[in-house]
């Protein structure tokens, strides 16, 4: 039986909905939608109306755009030391930190996902992308560069240096599956490096951005530094795409949408930064620790009800131990209970919307109808869907090739190493993978052999803001965290001087 009742909700949180948030962040005011337009954001594991959200449109994404561009070059923002920005961005975690069970309970709300994951994980993770990334505007560095140009004048030298300079007026686009993590793995390195950002969050997921909002406001974030526009990706995702002012796109979303995101930013050059789809395999060795593996893999592709865009959706086990990976991962789905993501008795809760449920419903109907096996799981009730595993899926089914973003793992035996790494690299997608061993020679020669962003070896999503995360082939362009996660937000500028 799924339980899809709550209880009371904590008083921010509900004072925070009484409010009916339908207004936009601009220029650092709340402010309406430029015709008075809402839509309706809803609880999906009841279907109950949460709140009436301000659907905003061209016009408003212009003058989110615009308040922005002037953010950019304000006295405020611009003259900002490098130190200051750093302890913004740490005054900003702290004042989320303070917040941290109230924007738990929104993610939940919204998005449906277990509140212990989002109180112990995804909010504690988006509060250290600002910890993370507040240590790094002190360390934006040039270089000095030695010249031997031929054209220096007699008796001159040519003094030649690179300035790292902030690439503008940032749209960041974020999807509902982990939407705080993925609005702060946005937010906190555009800011250090100087940006100024509109953001767009999923229609289905807004309030933890709007509620962020108010805390940057809370925190002393500059007016017009980070502008939120909730709405539809027609309307005011394409808007914001394709505004002249916007110097850089920050995506993370499904591979077709990232296409269509390329084509319309041709146009005039915008830089891209995309996360996309992906279709992560998980190679279980015969020396693994089985233990250790069906736990991993079983938490890799059931947490968050498989909505998580690296999840271990392909499992090879060894022949050796495939019967004992296909019963322990049965097993482990079994037990998760299903219910409220508030729900402290639940384990999983719904996906996020009907139309998501529809799909992964779907998507395992015809797999059955072309010959696989459900093993365990396979089951709807309303948005839940029963952790489910296959077998007997082959290469051509659309179970084996496609992102079904849905607790749904398909298990495949193999006895030879070659034929698995390349059954493992037979997909469009690179986001990440993992392999199960307790051979270090063999966990590095695998690693280095499979095709994606992130190898895990003995662990599966293991993220942080140190460490880079992306795509190879179609699942993204460019890396966010760390570093490199910085550079995105960058641009280099040389300066040559006769002295």
């Amino acid at each position: 039986m799924i339980t899809a009742t709550r209880g009371a909700l904590r008083p921010r949180v509900q004072a925070f909905l009484d409010e009916a948030p339908t207004t936009l962040l601009i220029g650092g005011e709340w402010v309406p939608s430029a015709d008075g337009s809402t839509f309706t954001t809803f609880d999906p594991a009841t279907g109950d109306e949460l709140a009436q959200v301000a659907q905003a449109k061209d016009a408003d994404v212009d003058r989110a755009v615009r308040a922005a561009r002037a953010a950019l070059h304000s006295p405020a923002w611009k003259g900002m030391t490098p130190a200051a920005r750093g302890a913004l961005l740490w005054r900003i975690a702290d004042v989320m930190q303070e917040h941290v069970a109230d924007l738990a309970e929104l993610e939940t709300l919204d998005q449906g996902k277990n509140l212990r994951t989002s109180f112990f994980g995804e909010v504690p993770a988006a509060i250290n992308q600002f910890r993370y990334y507040a240590g790094w505007p002190t360390k934006i560095l040039g270089e000095t560069i030695p010249t031997s140009l031929s054209r220096t004048p007699v008796g001159k030298e040519v003094f030649a240096y690179t300035r790292r300079e902030p690439v503008g007026v940032v749209a960041a686009i974020v999807p509902w599956n982990s939407p705080l993590i993925m609005t702060a793995m946005k937010l906190a390195p555009a800011l250090a490096a100087g940006c100024t950002i509109v953001l767009k969050p999923a229609e289905n997921t807004p309030l933890t951005a709007i509620y962020l909002g108010k805390l940057l406001q809370e925190a002393g974030l500059p007016e017009g530094v980070v502008n939120i526009v909730t709405g539809y990706g027609f309307e005011a995702g394409q808007a914001l795409v394709d505004h002249p002012q916007v110097a850089k796109i920050a995506f993370t979303g499904s591979t077709a949408v990232g296409k269509k995101l390329v084509a319309s930013a041709a146009g005039d050059l915008k830089r891209l930064t995309l996360e996309l789809g992906g279709k992560s395999p998980s190679l279980i060795m015969p020396d693994a620790d089985l233990d250790a593996a069906i736990a991993g893999v079983s938490s890799g592709i059931f947490d968050n009800g498989g909505q998580v865009c690296v999840a271990s959706a392909r499992i090879y086990a060894h022949r050796d131990v495939y019967q004992q990976v296909i019963e322990g991962m049965a097993a482990a789905g079994e037990k998760l209970r299903l219910g409220h993501g508030l729900d402290p008795e639940s384990d999983l809760g719904p996906l996020v919307s009907e139309a998501q449920a529809s799909r992964v419903a779907s998507l395992i109907d015809a797999g059955r109808s072309d010959g696989a096996t459900v093993v365990s799981g396979g089951t709807r009730e309303g948005n839940f869907y029963t952790p489910t595993v296959l077998t007997d899926v082959t290469a051509s089914m659309p179970l084996m090739k496609e992102e079904i973003f849905g607790p749904v793992a398909v298990v495949t035996p193999f006895d030879d190493l070659d034929e698995v790494v390349g059954w493992a690299n037979d997909s469009r997608y690179g986001l990440a993978a993992s392999v199960w061993t307790e051979g270090l020679s063999n966990g590095h020669r695998i690693a280095a052999q499979l095709e994606a962003g992130t190898v895990w070896v003995n662990c599966h999503s293991f993220l942080g803001p140190e460490l880079p995360k992306g795509g190879h082939k179609e699942s993204g362009w460019a890396y966010e965290n760390g570093a490199q996660g910085l550079e995105n937000y960058l641009e280099t500028k040389t300066v040559a001087m006769v002295i």
